[in-house]
């Protein structure tokens, strides 16, 4: 389905773009110019598919094109593991190939390759085997000599200031030594990561967010040696600026010679929305964004003229939303909470039929139902409406409609005592559900059903149902959505048996859709 009502467009239509220019989490981006095109890749975690790959003919309107992974390649990522899996990516082109490297703090580095980034990635190759190795970035040097920078995770290694340098294989498929740490910040950068590392005018770059996820800052080190030793200096600050932490991010070159750096910004539910600031150079220093207070240091510019490249596609793209089913495949905007298991769901007749498969035994709550396909908020405000038909094959089907977070609020459709009824009920990870609203329907058996969240500023939200898809009415008081574990909250449905074994019920969804 073609986005016709967008409800966040970065593109201004006169030259101009404002910040975000994706207003949905796609955490931790890094981004590469390959010809007249540009790659993003971005967090994935515990989600499948993982590793999405977006694209991009200006750096200002995105669509997703593709995942490097159906699922993570672990058995139990079957089941959420909230935060673990895919972290802080890193996309290179070499050699003729594209490359992407990931660090799974629990499972260690991974590494794909592909000539095309529009079509088949090869599976996911254990780099390096290793608990709290996090944020890799390749780096081929002019000599031939390959290497990885990465980080460390606290909780795994139990430092959080450190930066390593690694020698690799040039194919990239195996680190050659233990490592040598090439710098501390534990004076001035008591959190670094997420390092990314170039080469200009004869200096070794690793440009590194600091200070924290939520008030961070971009640092950049460079010295003369891939080993160092580093100079440091903060090139990006929030400043008088709303956008708190700007950092973590990929500078990429254009032919023009113009510079640019992608960034997020945590947004708390919104999750880490992504910033794109111009980028200079004075002294062989990188500048980001506008030395507005003249301290030395850049700020996040809100609005700038689009970046300059050769050949442009004019039409506004945003990453995609709303959803008729129509494809052979699962929209790319759709998610799941665990490696994807394909008797979940069946695509059939311009409609996405999600069965009624057996809920977990260790269930209490929704937080880790697996089967849940979501897809991220993708504005400020927007509402998200679906039309549905579900048919129980028992009193133990259930139909949701939900806001994920560590903290979610479902609607449920289900029967008791015979009736069809709608109700709201909230959750977290371990405390029972509340049900806040029991409403009877008229149908007994099956129920067409249009179902709707209002989200407002603040990521407030309001459910609301109809049975016509014209009067929509309240349905319990409003709530405001949280974060998830390092994600922001989702918006989804699923479909599931209250029991042991599955169900011969399922729920048709006929469409799903983004607006204002």
């Amino acid at each position: 389905m073609k986005e016709t009502n967008n409800v966040w467009v970065a593109d201004l239509g006169n030259g101009y773009y404002q910040n975000p220019i994706i207003h949905a989490d796609y955490s931790d981006p890094d981004v590469i110019r390959v010809g007249d095109d540009f790659f993003m890749v971005a967090s994935s975690f515990n989600m499948s598919p993982c590793l999405p790959i977006l694209h991009s003919k200006n750096l200002v309107n995105w669509e997703i094109i593709n995942y490097v992974s159906d699922t993570f390649p672990d058995s139990s990522y079957e089941l959420p593991r909230h935060g673990d899996g895919v972290w802080a990516p890193s996309i290179r082109y070499h050699d003729g190939k594209y490359w992407v490297f990931i660090g799974a703090p629990d499972e260690g580095i991974y590494m794909s390759t592909t000539d095309d980034p529009f079509g088949e990635w090869s599976p996911l190759h254990l780099v390096k085997k290793a608990k709290g190795w996090i944020d890799p970035c390749p780096f081929w040097d002019n000599d031939g000599n390959a290497y990885l920078v990465h980080a460390f995770a606290r909780s795994r290694a139990g430092i959080k200031h450190i930066l390593q340098v690694c020698k690799m294989k040039p194919d990239g498929t195996e680190l050659l030594d233990e490592g040598r740490y090439i710098f501390d910040g534990t004076e001035n950068h008591p959190t670094i990561e997420g390092p990314k590392m170039y080469k200009r005018n004869g200096y070794y770059y690793i440009f590194a967010p600091a200070g924290g996820v939520a008030t961070g800052w971009q640092t950049v080190l460079r010295s003369k040696s891939v080993y160092g030793p580093y100079e440091d200096k903060i090139v990006l600050e929030q400043g008088q600026t709303d956008v708190n932490g700007p950092h973590q991010g990929g500078w990429v070159g254009l032919e023009s010679g113009e510079s640019w750096f992608i960034h997020f910004q945590d947004k708390g539910a919104y999750g880490r929305i992504t910033h794109l600031q111009p980028m200079s150079w004075e002294n062989d220093w990188p500048i980001m964004g506008t030395d507005q207070d003249e301290n030395g240091v850049g700020e996040p510019v809100l609005e700038w003229k689009k970046p300059s490249v050769s050949i442009e596609n004019k039409e506004v793209t945003v990453p995609q939303m709303s959803d008729d089913f129509t494809g052979e495949t699962l929209g790319l905007q759709w998610q799941w909470k665990a490696n994807v298991n394909n008797s979940w769901y069946t695509l059939l007749d311009n409609r996405l039929r999600l069965h009624a498969v057996s809920q977990p035994n260790y269930l209490r709550t929704l937080y880790d139902l697996p089967n849940i396909v979501t897809q991220k908020f993708p504005s400020p405000t927007f509402k998200a409406t679906t039309k549905l038909t579900f048919k129980p094959a028992s009193e133990d089907d259930c139909l949701g409609f939900i806001v994920t977070g560590r903290q979610y609020s479902s609607l449920k459709v289900k029967k008791i005592e015979g009736n069809l009824t709608i109700s709201k009920v909230t959750g977290n990870l371990s405390e029972s559900e509340v049900l806040e609203d029991v409403i009877k329907l008229e149908q007994s058996n099956k129920v067409n059903l249009y179902l709707q969240v209002v989200v407002d500023i603040g990521a407030k939200c309001q459910f609301t149902y109809s049975t016509d898809g014209e009067h929509f009415i309240k349905i319990g008081d409003s709530f405001v959505a949280t974060p998830g574990q390092w994600i922001g909250s989702q918006v989804g449905m699923f479909c599931v048996k209250e029991g042991i074994s599955d169900s011969s019920g399922y729920t048709d969804v006929h469409w799903f859709k983004i607006h204002k």
